[in-house]
C-alpha cells in the first residue's frame, strides 16, 4: 500500500464522522467492502450455535468428535486455499472482481448447508463458505486501503476488523433468534446467504480499486476514481505519489533477484526476524486458543454444566459482544501505549484467564454429583447405561456424572436430581430421544439431561473465565498481530511476507480447531486449557524477545532496529515527554 504506515488519532474519526456528509462515496466504497468483514465474522461464529442442533438431528454428528470437529475446521482448511487464491486473482482480475466472487462463494455455501441432508452436504457447504472467508480476509481490506484517502485509511482500514467481531456477534444473536424456529440451524447457516447478495449488489455498480487500475494501466479511469475520494488538490497529489510509487515498483520487478522473497530470506537479516516476529505472532494468536473460544463456546459453557442450548448460546453471546467491543477498546489504546505493551498485558490476563479455566474444570469434573442406583431404577431398564448394570446389580461400585458420561462401549447421559439441587445423585441413561425426553417429563419431571458437561456449583466461574480471556485477548492479541505484520516488513517484501504469516495464521487455526474437543475429551477439558495456558506462557516470552515496538517508528527505523539485532527487554520505560519519541522507542522498545 502506498503511503506506508498511517497513524490515527481521535481527530481521525471526526474526520471519519463528518464525510458522512461532506463525501459520503468514501463511505459506501469502505461499508460495502466491509460487508466482506461481517460476513467473514459471521460465518466464523455461527457454527458453535448451529453445531448443537446438528448434533441433535445427526446422530452420526453427534456420537463422533471428530466428525464434529471436521465441520467446524473445513471452513478454515477452505479458508487457506482461499486466501492463496486471493492472492492471485486480486492481481489478476481486480480487488472488486475478487470481492463478487467471494460473495459467490458465500452464498454457494450458505445454500448448500442449509439444504444439507447429511453431514458430507454440510462439510461440502463449509468448504465453500471457507473459501469465501479466506478470499474476504485479505481482498476487503486492500479494497478499502486502497480506495480511502490517506489521512483516515488507518482507521476506515480497522473498521474491517470491527466489522469481523460485530459479526460473529451477530451469528451469536441470529442463533439464539432461530433456537425455536424449526430448522434451526439450517437457518442459522442459511441466512448467511442475505449479506452476500447485498454486497454482490453494491459491488456491482463500484468501481474497481484505482491503484490496481493504474498498474493495469487504465490510468484514466484510476484518476477518475481518485478525484472522487480526494478533492481536487489532495487529487492531483495522490495521483504524482501513485504514478511514482508504480514506476518504483515496475523497476523492483525488473530485479528479480531484488524482488525475489526467497533470496531476500537467505540474505537478510532483516528480513529474516522480521518473519519470525510477524509469522510467530500470527502462530501464537491461534495457539492460546481464542478459536476454541469463539468455533467451540456454547459448547464450552455446556462441559461447565449449563444443559440447556438456549442457555449455553445465550451465555456465549457475551464472549462474542466482549470481542467485539475488545476491539474499539484496541483502536483507542494501539497508538498510545504501544504494540509490545498492549501484546504483554493482553498475554498476561490471557494465561491469569486460563489459569481459572484449568481451575473451574478440574473441580468441575472431579466432584460432580454421584450416579444412584435408586435414581436409576426409576426408568425402564432398557434405558440404563449397560456399562453401570453391573455396578448398579453389585451395588458396591461408584459412579459419577463424569464417569457415565465417559461410557465408553454406548453413548449415555445424565438424568439430574429434579429436586432442585442438581447436585444430588442422578440416574445414568443411554443417550437417545426416548431417555431424553423420559429425564424431561416422565419419571423424573423437570429434571435435566445432560450429555456434554455435568451439574457444578462452579459452573458460573467458568464464565467469568471465557470472559476475562476475551477481554484481555481481544484488543491484545486479537489485533496487534495484523498491525505488526503491516509494519515490519520491508516495503517492497510486505505483500509476500504478510501472505506468509497469514498462511501461517490460518493453518494454526485449523490445527486448534481440529483437535480441541478431541483433547478434550482424551485429556479432559482442564488440561486442555492447562496445555494453552502454558502456550501463552510460551507467546509472552517471545513477545518480549522476538517482537519490536514499533509504534511511531518510520518504515525505515525498524528496518535499522531489526538489521541490530538489539535485545531490550526494558520497553516499559516512562515516557520522554520533551524527548524524541521515535529515538525512545528505538532505545527503549524493545528490539529483536
Amino acid at each position: 500500500m502506498e503511503g506506508g504506515v498511517h497513524e490515527f488519532d481521535g481527530s481521525t474519526f471526526k474526520e471519519c464522522f463528518s464525510l458522512t456528509w461532506r463525501n459520503p462515496y468514501v463511505l459506501r466504497l469502505a461499508f460495502s467492502a466491509g460487508i466482506g468483514g461481517l460476513l467473514f465474522g459471521y460465518d466464523t461464529g455461527v457454527i458453535s450455535g448451529a453445531l448443537l442442533y446438528i448434533r441433535d438431528d445427526f446422530r452420526s454428528v453427534d456420537r463422533n468428535t471428530w466428525l464434529q470437529e471436521l465441520i467446524v475446521s473445513m471452513a478454515v482448511a477452505g479458508a487457506i486455499l482461499g486466501a492463496a487464491m486471493g492472492g492471485w486473482t486480486t492481481d489478476r482480475f481486480g480487488r472488486r472482481t475478487s470481492i463478487l466472487a467471494a460473495d459467490f462463494l458465500f452464498f454457494a455455501g450458505a445454500a448448500v448447508m442449509a439444504s444439507a441432508l447429511g453431514p458430507a452436504q454440510l462439510v461440502t457447504g463449509r468448504v465453500f463458505v471457507g473459501l469465501g472467508v479466506g478470499m474476504a480476509s485479505m481482498t476487503a481490506p486492500l479494497y478499502i486501503s486502497e480506495a480511502s484517502p490517506a489521512r483516515i485509511r488507518g482507521a476506515l482500514v480497522s473498521t474491517n476488523g470491527f466489522l469481523i467481531t460485530g459479526g460473529q456477534f451477530l451469528s451469536y444473536l441470529v442463533n439464539l433468534a432461530f433456537t425455536k424456529a424449526p430448522g434451526t440451524w439450517r437457518w442459522m447457516l442459511g441466512v448467511a446467504g442475505l449479506p452476500a447478495v447485498v454486497q454482490f449488489a453494491l459491488m456491482l455498480f463500484l468501481p474497481e480499486s484505482p491503484r490496481w487500475l493504474y498498474r493495469k494501466g487504465r490510468a484514466e479511469e484510476a484518476e477518475q476514481i481518485l478525484r472522487r475520494i480526494y478533492s481536487a488538490e489532495e487529487a492531483e497529489r495522490e495521483i504524482a505519489e501513485l504514478k511514482e510509487s508504480v514506476a518504483a515498483e515496475r523497476a523492483s520487478s525488473e530485479k528479480k533477484e531484488a524482488s525475489s522473497l526467497l533470496h531476500a530470506v537467505r540474505t537478510s537479516a532483516t528480513v529474516r526476524r522480521a518473519l519470525v516476529a510477524g509469522v510467530g505472532l500470527q502462530v501464537f494468536q491461534q495457539l492460546v486458543g481464542i478459536n476454541t473460544v469463539m468455533y467451540y463456546s456454547p459448547s464450552i459453557v455446556q462441559l461447565a454444566g449449563f444443559a440447556s442450548n438456549q442457555t449455553a448460546l445465550a451465555l456465549s453471546l457475551v464472549t462474542s459482544g466482549l470481542n467485539a467491543l475488545g476491539s474499539v477498546v484496541s483502536i483507542y489504546f494501539i497508538d498510545r501505549v504501544g504494540r509490545k505493551k498492549l501484546l504483554v498485558v493482553s498475554l498476561a490476563g490471557v494465561v491469569l484467564s486460563l489459569g481459572v479455566l484449568t481451575a473451574v474444570f478440574h473441580e468441575t469434573a472431579s466432584h460432580s454429583p454421584p450416579v444412584g442406583a435408586v435414581q436409576t431404577r426409576r426408568f425402564d431398564a432398557s434405558l440404563t447405561c449397560p456399562e453401570y448394570k453391573p455396578v448398579m446389580a453389585a451395588t458396591g461400585g461408584f459412579w459419577d456424572c463424569t464417569r457415565c458420561l465417559k461410557a465408553s462401549s454406548t453413548a449415555c447421559g445424565f438424568c439430574a436430581s429434579a429436586g432442585g439441587d442438581k447436585l444430588l445423585p442422578g440416574a445414568c441413561l443411554v443417550s437417545n430421544a426416548t431417555a431424553r425426553d423420559a429425564c424431561g417429563g416422565g419419571g423424573e419431571a423437570s429434571a435435566s439431561w445432560y450429555t456434554r458437561g455435568c451439574p457444578s456449583r462452579y459452573g458460573w466461574l467458568a464464565l467469568v473465565g471465557l470472559a476475562l480471556y476475551i477481554i484481555f485477548f481481544s484488543p491484545g492479541m486479537g489485533t496487534v498481530p495484523w498491525i505488526v505484520n503491516s509494519e515490519i516488513y520491508p516495503l517492497r517484501y510486505r505483500g509476500a511476507c504478510g501472505g506468509a504469516a497469514a498462511t501461517a495464521n490460518w493453518v494454526s487455526n485449523l490445527a486448534v480447531a481440529q483437535s480441541f474437543l478431541s483433547l478434550t475429551q482424551a485429556i479432559g477439558t482442564s488440561w486442555t486449557f492447562l496445555i494453552f495456558g502454558g502456550l501463552s506462557v510460551a507467546a509472552l516470552a517471545f513477545v518480549l524477545v522476538c517482537v519490536p515496538e514499533t509504534k511511531g517508528l518510520p518504515i525505515e527505523e525498524v528496518e535499522k532496529m531489526l538489521e541490530r539485532r538489539e535485545l531490550r527487554l526494558r520497553f516499559w520505560a516512562p515516557r520522554d515527554e520533551g524527548g524524541d519519541e521515535a529515538n525512545e522507542n528505538t532505545h527503549k522498545g524493545g528490539g529483536v
